[in-house]
């Protein structure tokens, strides 16, 4: 019996844990904060980033290493590679923690991107906004996300207040893009180099926090096999093992790369009970090097995201083909303590559902674009 080791003890370790079970795998998480959600399922080692004391034991007790969120410090990645097996390795690790690597390898490969431009001083940020111009958007390289350390420059008067917003972090100035929709791509690679993709997603955020998404997302025949290759040249290009999300941008029909994160996504959680094997057993069978699992969608799936507290689960467990998901986290603002994912055979069956869900829980406003883009005006 296998033992994957996790850095990162939320939410997405919580459900790679879950989905690894069935498989025999055991798991073993490590967080600096005790008690963290995955240790309701997974025994769990408290240990901050560079306890390397703690990060050898760690490692002794797993067969391999692999990430719940991307912000793992780039040396703790490379020093356990020297003492276990790690997937993904730390050089994606290390390009999608800085927002410039990233965006200039969307470029390498092909990908478009909106303008951008490296800000290290408040000079560099004037030169930028003289340049790419506004509204545009500073954020932090590193350490950014669900819309935190970013500010939007509507003005060129904002330089002053954006700089002291992000407190002179090494930032990227980045052109805003009035996209018309929002998709990901949630891709798996395994240790053999096969390649394999969900459909695409269709995504809403709110906040910055991604609100609701839709798989697959309507209308991309045309984009969709644009977009797997896009994800497969990111893939092969960082020698990727294991799942990762690719968020794009459409705008005038084409597609834009914005972020991509190197792991389980949470525009990936339909694949839970939408697909026949979902991201996170997929991601265990990469990373143990297992044969990968079907990626074709069962219908039409909706996750909800529940933010900052959890609604009540009867109008959702009250549906057909409806699953509920409670992370175990207290509530608080911003954070994200739940999901449901809401299943049907085609769009007129999860309009019903969805809006009867939406109604019963007073969350018009966030079913109201999903219902739209299935064909349903959303209620007054």
């Amino acid at each position: 019996m296998s033992t994957v080791g996790i850095l990162g003890g939320g939410q997405l370790a919580r459900m790679l844990a879950l989905a690894g079970a069935p498989l025999g795998v055991r798991f073993l998480v490590v967080d600096n904060v005790p008690e963290a959600c995955a240790s309701q399922v997974a025994p769990q080692l408290t240990a901050d980033w560079r306890d390397f004391a703690a990060l050898a034991e760690f490692a002794r007790r797993i067969d391999v290493a692999t990430f719940d969120f991307e912000n793992v410090p780039a040396d703790t990645a490379q020093w356990l590679t020297e003492h276990t097996r790690v997937f993904p390795n730390p050089r994606a690790l290390a390009v999608a923690q800085d927002r410039l690597a990233e965006k200039s390898l969307f470029r390498d490969i092909g990908l478009p991107t909106p303008d951008f431009a490296a800000v290290d001083s408040r000079e560099d940020l004037i030169r930028a906004v003289e340049r790419i111009g506004v509204p545009s958007i500073l954020k932090t390289r590193r350490l950014g996300y669900d819309g935190k350390g970013q500010f939007r420059l509507k003005a060129p008067t904002d330089v002053d207040a954006a700089w002291d917003a992000l407190a002179g972090a090494p930032s990227i100035l980045e052109a805003f893009v009035p996209f018309e929709r929002e998709l990901s791509v949630i891709a798996v690679r395994s240790r053999e180099g096969e390649f394999r993709t969900y459909p695409l997603t269709q995504n809403w955020h709110a906040d910055g926090i991604l609100s609701a998404s839709l798989a697959p997302a309507p209308g991309c025949e045309v984009l969709a096999p644009v977009a797997f290759a896009h994800a497969r040249r990111i893939a092969e290009e960082l020698d990727y093992v294991g799942v990762f999300a690719l968020e794009l941008f459409v705008k005038d029909g084409g597609l834009m790369g914005n972020e991509m994160a190197p792991r389980v996504h949470n525009s990936g959680h339909w694949t839970i009970e939408g697909a026949p094997a979902s991201q996170f057993e997929n991601h265990v069978r990469a990373v143990l090097g297992l044969p990968l699992g079907d990626t074709s969608a069962i219908g039409v799936s909706v996750m909800l995201n529940w933010v900052g507290e959890l609604p009540p689960a009867t109008p959702v467990l009250a549906e057909p083909r409806a699953h509920w998901h409670d992370y175990g986290k207290s509530p608080r603002a911003g954070r994200k303590v739940g999901h449901a994912t809401l299943c049907a055979g085609n769009a007129a069956q999860m309009c019903e559902r969805l809006a009867r869900v939406a109604q019963a829980l007073g969350r018009g406003a966030q079913a109201a674009p999903v219902l739209e883009t299935l064909g349903l005006p959303a209620a007054p």
